[in-house]
């Protein structure tokens, strides 16, 4: 029992100072986490560089335990949220919900087609509207593409996201994986599961597992069934 409070006593004392010089925090000295493995607290850029080669081996290993713990957490709920209107979990399957190009907004199909606003609309053959966003529902494919322009050039993701699919559909790869890219850099899940279908299969890109690994852990840490379970045949090889 005294062993182990005195262990403890030296991991919170190694805390609260430098681990190259050995510097206390104080009103002067500000300490800052490895961002790695958040063992060890550094003064300096300078001291955290000459105490990498005693840190390095300790630190992969932590960083990876953390990188385990967070990709085999079972997420609260999947990589698609809530429906925004009956707040019920999005059903899996595209066919199933609608994104709505004004606000790109997620719609389960029961409230997209039997929402009473939208009921309403159509028996007094009215213009149809948005059921979150009430911006009316565009007519052609050119007016959707519009719109989902507007919200690409606002940084929405998930826009970003809908129009790398589309540029996909077209053929151009290369449009795809520029902006996934962009939308995986702001968070979305969608577009890391979507960006490591391109790695895989070489699709405007150099095949590479590494990214696609990396694309698809991303993507199951954010919630994404189908990304979890590439991940799982990868790993059985």
């Amino acid at each position: 029992m005294d062993f182990v409070m005195s262990t403890n006593n030296l991991v919170v004392e190694e805390m609260m100072c430098c681990a190259a010089c050995g510097a206390a925090e104080a009103d002067h000295i500000k300490l800052k986490k490895c961002n790695a493995c958040y063992l060890v607290k550094y003064c300096s850029v300078k001291c955290q560089k000459e105490h990498r080669p005693k840190h390095k081996r300790e630190c992969k290993k932590r960083a990876a335990e953390l990188r385990d713990e967070i990709l085999f957490k079972q997420p609260e709920s999947t990589h698609l949220g809530d429906c925004p209107i009956c707040c019920l979990r999005l059903p899996l399957g595209q066919e199933k919900s609608t994104m709505m190009p004004c606000c790109s907004k997620f719609i389960c199909n029961g409230c997209e087609y039997e929402y009473a606003n939208s009921i309403y609309e159509l028996e007094g053959c009215l213009q149809r509207k948005c059921p979150f966003c009430r911006h009316p529902v565009p007519n052609s494919e050119e007016e959707t593409k519009r719109n989902i322009m507007k919200r690409v050039e606002a940084n929405d993701p998930v826009a970003m996201r809908q129009m790398g699919t589309m540029r996909r559909s077209e053929g151009d790869y290369d449009g795809a994986f520029e902006y996934w890219s962009k939308a995986a850099g702001l968070g979305d899940v969608g577009a890391h599961y979507q960006l490591s279908g391109l790695y895989r299969f070489e699709l405007g890109v150099e095949k590479d597992k590494k990214k696609e690994v990396y694309h698809l852990e991303k993507a199951a840490i954010g919630g994404d069934p189908f990304a979890r379970h590439n991940l799982g045949c990868l790993e059985a090889g």
